[in-house]
């Protein structure tokens, strides 16, 4: 077996949480919420690229999930491979999305961002990719908050 990419990342959130999601997802990634089979149940699927790259299953009941870096959802981070660190820390500052960036030697430069329902977003960049004056070494993700700045 040979893992070529990731297919799609599924989400849960409430009825109230869809939108906001869904505008997140397009001001930090420029994504889009585009068709869906009909599943009986409210949800979107965010394309990037012309691939529904996020699933959001919309249906669980108000306060069944909680909102903090500590979250209990089942999905603690999501990692992306990734070049074009300017143009996406460009981005987050420019659609106001509070961020944490890091450059760990022969790791990589990474940005991380939370969405609207606590979960981590992790993306990785080449080292030569590093913004100057990106922390250097592993920091801790603790302080940043849901959504945006």
């Amino acid at each position: 077996m040979k893992i070529d990419g990731l297919l799609h990342v599924n989400l849960r959130c409430t009825v109230d949480d869809l939108p906001k999601l869904e505008r997140f997802y397009e001001a930090a990634l420029d994504m889009k919420s585009g068709a869906r089979p009909n599943f009986g149940r409210p949800g979107a699927w965010l394309y990037y690229n012309g691939e529904p790259f996020i699933h959001i299953n919309a249906h669980f009941p108000e306060g069944s999930i909680v909102r903090s870096r500590k979250h209990s959802g089942s999905v603690d981070h999501i990692a992306f491979k990734c070049t074009g660190a300017r143009e996406m820390r460009d981005r987050l500052v420019r659609n106001e999305i509070e961020f944490q960036e890091q450059n760990v030697p022969n790791a990589g430069y990474q940005i991380f961002i939370i969405d609207p329902i606590g979960t981590c977003l992790e993306f990785n960049f080449p080292n030569s990719e590093a913004i100057t004056g990106a922390n250097a070494g592993i920091s801790p993700r603790s302080d940043l908050q849901s959504g945006s700045r």
